[in-house]
């Protein structure tokens, strides 16, 4: 029997920079999907990658001293890197700097252009390098990038665009036809109302101002700009070509969802159409667009310093817990949140005290009460009819809410199952029952009914957590682990023996783990800080040293200068006498810091009026790490010369 096809995508990543945990979730969300789809059955095609061309890495390359294939290929092993490390089952990771890749794009450009749908003119506008992006004036928002809200400039350039107005009627048509294209729904009506209703601009296509892309063939002074080269990643994959497609685009083309963040939805539901409509190729059946992950309320950037990588946290927590925590957080439709305080209650309250706990207490009850042995569960009560109904509904609701990528809700449903089966641990105390002889069957059935229930648990958790559904299975010992087990509550097979009762997911310290975070990023900042260059001033001889007099003096009094906030008058004694001096140090010091100890003072210094006061000499002090460090010399008499 044939299998059906799915043919799943996350966007390509950038290859600006290293990616951070919340890139990450893109990519692990569809791997839950893809791992599900495959799990019930379907050929499952699930394509990632890298998005390599551009201004931007350019600018990058010359910054760093490289050329931008080696910039790309260092970020691009990063990525791909993080992909692995999080244990994503991808079928293809495509780079747009694959030889093929470049081709079918030179393919598709020229195909579009001999037919019309491209034309050659020039371009005048504000341009966004981060975004590589044209605004007219009236597009900007306080005169900057309505996308990113960075500074543009001024810029034009010949180039080619793409007919989009041409397509306009007909993409609204699709959308109209088609009311599942554009999910969530909230995201339909803003490509709707806000970019498609007021009218298409044509889409500039080629770009002359940098060299870092895929080469126009036909005019080699431009280069094809980002939506062309990126978007046809999803066919070219497949090895689309306008002059003749492989087996792999007739067989999973076309694709059943886009997986995108919200940002570049527009591109996906505006463009990417309507450059299939151009090629006469059908168009993707879904584009769901995620929100982001944010840090706390805050966007995740480098320059705010709020970075968490997919790394740090599995080497705290593992693998699968942190595909937990970022499938678990993401709403639906509003971004979501991560820190470090939240992924570490949320590991305790769901993943130690609820999952692993359950697995933990009913397997350690089987081998103590039962020799480890899966009774047969012939002592049914009416309570147990509830745990069931628990069970075959959480498959029949995880079923329903992926159908609309609502994958945190998927996951509730399966915690809200061992919720459920905790609860019933509870409602037949299983220790009470182990002490009356007479109970034992009923025992043995409470005890089947709660390695099933784990066993549903298991099976519906391992697109999620896929090394801990296999470590639930050898604890239970089962080899029933197929979707279809599932159509009916009782598939585990009395007469067998459970394995080893151990810990899923150990209980964090989250006070020292987050005393210890604090603390290394501490010393990070402090190594990142650029060090001072010392001024080198002229050399100078011992006779220019020897014109200057120091001397020890003592504070005798001190007070704030009213007029001048960085000042500090300072009334001293320098064993000849009485002085005052003005100090630039009131920032840094109160009067009471500084009175009674002994400084070293320049005693020849010509006398100056600061801010109305005679200064007369000055007291010596160094700079510290953006601070100022005073001089003492309380161990020296006063009136000592300093030489």
């Amino acid at each position: 029997m044939c299998k059906k096809k799915y043919y799943i995508t996350t966007a390509i990543a950038y290859t600006s920079r290293k990616p951070h945990i919340g890139n990450s979730y893109e990519i692990v969300m569809t791997d839950a999907i893809a791992r599900y789809k495959r799990m019930q059955g379907y050929d499952v095609f699930f394509l990632t990658g890298t998005d390599e061309h551009g201004q931007k890495i350019e600018e990058y390359a010359k910054k760093s001293g490289v050329t931008p294939k080696e910039y790309v290929d260092k970020v691009a092993g990063e990525i791909k890197e993080t992909c692995d490390l999080l244990n994503t089952t991808y079928d293809h990771f495509i780079r747009t700097t694959d030889d093929y890749h470049e081709k079918a794009v030179q393919k598709i450009f020229k195909k579009l252009y001999e037919q019309g749908d491209i034309y050659k003119g020039s371009y005048e506008g504000m341009y966004c390098t981060p975004c590589e992006s044209f605004w007219t004036e009236s597009q900007l928002v306080d005169g900057k990038c309505p996308d990113c809200g960075r500074e543009v400039k001024k810029a034009k350039e010949e180039a080619y665009f793409l007919r989009l107005s041409k397509y306009q009627k007909q993409l609204e048509k699709y959308i109209e036809d088609n009311p599942d294209f554009i999910f969530p729904e909230q995201r339909k009506n803003e490509m709707v109302n806000n970019f498609i209703k007021p009218g298409l601009q044509d889409l500039c296509v080629s770009r002359t101002s940098f060299k870092w892309g895929i080469p126009v063939d036909f005019d080699p002074d431009h280069v094809v700009y980002v939506w062309i080269d990126a978007l046809s990643n999803y066919i070219t994959a497949l090895g689309y070509s306008p002059d003749g497609s492989g087996d792999n685009y007739k067989k999973y083309w076309p694709a059943d969802v886009h997986i995108i963040g919200k940002d570049i939805l527009r591109f996906h539901t505006i463009y990417w159409p309507i450059m299939l409509m151009a090629l006469g190729e059908p168009l993707p059946k879904q584009v769901f667009a995620h929100p982001w992950l944010l840090f706390g309320s805050d966007k995740m950037s480098k320059s705010r310093g709020n970075v968490i990588y997919a790394e740090d946290l599995v080497k705290l927590i593992g693998v699968d817990a942190v595909r937990y925590y970022l499938l678990s957080e993401m709403p639906y439709v509003s971004d979501g949140s991560i820190t470090y305080e939240t992924v570490f209650e949320r590991y305790n309250s769901d993943l130690a005290n609820t999952l692993g706990n359950l697995v933990n207490r009913t397997v350690a009850m089987s081998n103590k009460y039962f020799d480890g042995q899966v009774m047969a569960p012939t002592a049914q009560e009416p309570l147990d009819e509830q745990l069931k109904d628990a069970a075959l509904a959480a498959v029949e609701n995880v079923d329903k809410l992926l159908s609309k990528y609502r994958v945190s809700d998927a996951l509730e449903a399966i915690l809200s199952l061992a919720r459920r089966s905790n609860k019933y641990i509870d409602e037949t105390a299983p220790w009470v029952l182990a002490k009356d002889e007479d109970k034992k069957e009923r025992l043995g059935t409470v005890l089947y009914n709660l390695l099933e229930s784990i066993r549903f648990i298991a099976i519906l958790v391992s697109p999620f957590m896929p090394e801990t559904a296999e470590k639930i299975f050898k604890q239970i010992n089962t080899q029933v682990t197929s979707y279809d087990s599932l159509k009916e509550f009782g598939g585990l097979k009395a007469g067998e023996k459970v394995g080893t009762a151990e810990p899923l997911f150990s209980r964090l310290d989250s006070e020292k783990l987050l005393a210890d975070i604090a603390e290394a990023a501490k010393k990070a900042q402090e190594a990142e800080k650029p060090k001072k260059e010392i001024e080198q001033k002229p050399e100078i001889t011992i006779d220019d040293f020897a014109k200057v007099e120091l001397r020890v003096a003592k504070v005798e009094a001190c007070e704030p200068v009213k007029r001048a906030k960085k000042l500090l008058k300072l009334t001293l004694d320098d064993g000849a006498g009485k002085r005052t001096v003005a100090s630039g140090i009131a920032q840094y010091y109160k009067p009471e810091d500084l009175i009674g100890h002994n400084v070293i003072l320049v005693a020849n210094l010509k006398p100056a009026k600061l801010c109305g006061v005679e200064s007369c000499g000055m007291i010596l002090a160094a700079d510290s790490n953006d601070s100022v460090k005073v001089i003492f010399a309380d161990d020296m008499e006063v009136g000592s010369t300093v030489r």
